[in-house]
């Protein structure tokens, strides 16, 4: 099956930025992404990543909203 992915960024520019913070986030978790391809990673290493990512955003925007 293709990748089609059809969702489209609310801020094209942010693109670079949010992959770096992947990669930071996977650190922070204990998950080795690679450059390229991590199609080969687990669904549950995939939640980490995508779950400290959602939880990190919260809370910056959270602690944005208090200033």
């Amino acid at each position: 099956m293709a990748n089609t992915n059809n969702y489209k960024k609310v801020v094209p520019e942010a693109k670079d930025a949010l992959n770096r913070f992947k990669y930071e986030v996977a650190s922070e978790v204990g998950v080795n992404l690679k450059d390229g391809y991590n199609g080969d990673i687990s669904a549950r290493d995939a939640g980490k990543i995508g779950g400290q990512m959602v939880r990190k955003m919260i809370k910056q925007a959270e602690d944005n909203m208090t200033k």
